[in-house]
């Protein structure tokens, strides 16, 4: 690190358990993002502000009015900006030396391969079902961490899903492909404002302890918000040894 990098993550050099060898790991990391909106928003800042070297922020639509009320990426001025492109200028103007990569697109299977792939974190910020489970198998495919929140109404979820332990679950382990949800978008069933952020911020830290090797994750627990009270609860996740996504891969 150089003497303004050095300043400019001071505070991060401090802690005794990131110190300058942790410091250079996040400077030196590349995470995925998937989804600009609610979640991705305090995601990709706060993994900018952190320093990590690498941000690929991936989201197929535009910045509509009725996001400025929680997406924090975004403003007044960039309605009509594909949100991938908004997120990468908010990070650069707090972070100009991030490497900032916007993919503007809905992704698959094909495309996540390469993605996930080249990914050292990956963070499931989108609201959709199809999309997190596609998300789930190219991470359990290529190994790599995975930090999955959702957020709607005044009701919260994080966890992370981490195969490299072989006794970790995977996304499918808990909500399995095969069943049926009833899925709800914000543009139905509303979002406290406040609420993504909070989750989006845990994701951001669960993804820099991960990258820093910091502590330990949340894999294995699912960490559930009622914003209404304010009150967290976890519940113990278990791997499922006939799931469909990860067993025949860690069999």
């Amino acid at each position: 690190m150089n003497d303004a990098q050095l300043l400019r993550y001071s505070r991060h050099i401090l802690l005794d358990d990131i110190g300058v060898e942790g410091q250079e790991r996040l400077l030196a990391a590349r995470a995925l993002v998937i989804g600009a909106g609610g979640l991705g928003s305090p995601v990709a800042l706060y993994l900018g502000t952190a320093g990590v070297g690498r941000l690929v922020v991936v989201d197929h639509d535009t910045v509509d009015l009725t996001n400025l009320q929680r997406q924090i990426a975004h403003d007044l001025s960039r309605v009509g900006v594909p949100k991938a492109l908004s997120a990468m200028q908010s990070v650069r103007a707090i972070n100009p030396e991030v490497d900032v990569v916007p993919v503007l697109q809905r992704v698959d299977a094909a495309a996540l391969d390469p993605l996930v792939r080249d990914a050292d974190v990956v963070l499931d910020c989108c609201d959709n079902f199809a999309t997190r489970h596609a998300v789930n198998a190219a991470c359990v495919a290529h190994r790599k961490p995975l930090v999955a929140g959702a957020a709607i109404g005044f009701d919260g979820q994080v966890s992370v899903y981490d195969t490299r332990d072989a006794a970790a679950p995977c996304y499918a382990c808990v909500f399995p492909p095969e069943s049926t949800f009833e899925e709800v978008r914000c543009a139905t069933m509303g979002v406290f404002a406040p609420l993504v952020g909070i989750v989006g911020t845990v994701q951001a830290a669960e993804a820099l302890k991960l990258l820093a090797g910091v502590g330990r994750s949340l894999a294995g627990r699912l960490q559930m918000l009622d914003a209404r009270t304010m009150e967290w609860h976890e519940i113990r996740v278990q791997r499922q040894p006939n799931c469909p996504v990860c067993a025949a891969r860690r069999g």
